[in-house]
């Protein structure tokens, strides 16, 4: 078996995120819940976006913005995702190609457009999300290259991406080939509401293929529909290989078996925005991962880029990453 070129391949949602800076009161005014993630329809999308006023538009979607931090720390990654063959579609192109990534997923000739997140910041650097998910909801078993598996350290899945059957056929295909050849599969729960809609077939994953899950406190207390942390982090040391849980300010929680490592948050002058946070968490420690190192070094690596990325707005790195380290 020959060594793989990449060290992860990340599967997910393609998205081009626009983001924008408001009150509170904009929230309330739009019938947004402060902190989460809706999905919307075009025409919600659109008229959203007609309020926001003023906004940065860049490609975005978790696992991407995960592949990203990844090259940013000087690693090596390739990205599948979903987009329209329009603008925003060859932004989100340009714009992962830019950061060194690899992409050659075939966009969609017709059909829904390509896919975008409307991002309200509010002054305490809370994100709140409202996304269409578009071209990317159409990703399937075909844009899974056993080549392109295969060429990687660790496959990376999107737990936003498990809502259509083609999907979740995607993530089965990508974890059965890195199997076969070898490879490790990462799973990120991505958000409670996620969880909350697939926990059975999140399990099922799990328990059948996936050795490292990615989770913040509140998606591993949905998981196991337990508000004990200890018994929460009892049991997913019975599903999975390794889990790595953030847990915000606290830092994160490594479970490896009967290892159990805690490693402290790297703290900021400021937080402007949480977007991405878990994402560049991931990136750190996938990074560190396939480059061998420890899983307490991983973690602390996570949580570098974590604090990079909560130190200005948008879910990519501004500094290189690789110089922080």
């Amino acid at each position: 078996m020959s060594d793989p070129k990449h060290d992860v391949i990340g599967i997910g949602n393609a998205i081009v995120d626009v983001i924008a800076r408001h009150e509170d009161s904009f929230l309330s005014a739009n019938g947004l819940a402060k902190g989460s993630m809706q999905l919307v329809d075009e025409a919600g999308a659109l008229e959203l976006y007609d309020k926001i006023g003023p906004a940065t538009e860049i490609s975005g979607g978790s696992a991407a913005n995960t592949i990203a931090g990844i090259t940013s720390l000087g690693g090596t990654a390739r990205y599948v995702g979903k987009v329209a063959d329009d603008q925003l579609g060859a932004v989100f192109a340009h714009d992962i190609r830019a950061s060194g990534v690899s992409y050659y997923t075939k966009s969609l000739s017709s059909g829904p457009q390509t896919a975008r997140c409307i991002v309200v910041v509010t002054p305490d650097g809370q994100r709140t999300m409202s996304t269409f998910l578009g071209a990317s909801a159409l990703l399937g078993p075909e844009d899974i290259l056993e080549d392109q598996v295969a060429d990687a350290s660790i496959t990376y899945l999107e737990g936003y991406l498990w809502d259509r059957p083609e999907a979740m056929d995607a993530f089965r295909k990508a974890a059965e080939l890195a199997s076969r050849h070898g490879r490790k599969v990462a799973l990120t729960l991505s958000d409670s509401f996620c969880v909350d809609r697939h926990r059975d077939s999140f399990l099922s994953l799990i328990r059948n293929g996936v050795e490292i899950l990615f989770a913040n406190e509140a998606e591993l207390l949905s998981l196991y529909e337990t508000s004990d942390f200890d018994k929460a982090v009892r049991q997913v040391r019975q599903d999975c290989q390794t889990a790595a849980v953030t847990r915000s300010e606290k830092g994160s929680v490594i479970i490896n078996g009967d290892d159990i490592h805690s490693v402290n948050a790297v703290p900021v002058d400021e937080v402007v925005d949480t977007t991405g946070a878990g994402d560049l968490y991931a990136a750190g420690f996938l990074y560190g991962l396939a480059r061998g190192k420890p899983l307490a070094e991983c973690a602390r690596i996570g949580h570098v880029a974590a604090a990079e990325i909560i130190s200005h707005i948008g879910a990519r790195p501004v500094a290189t990453l690789s110089t922080l380290l």
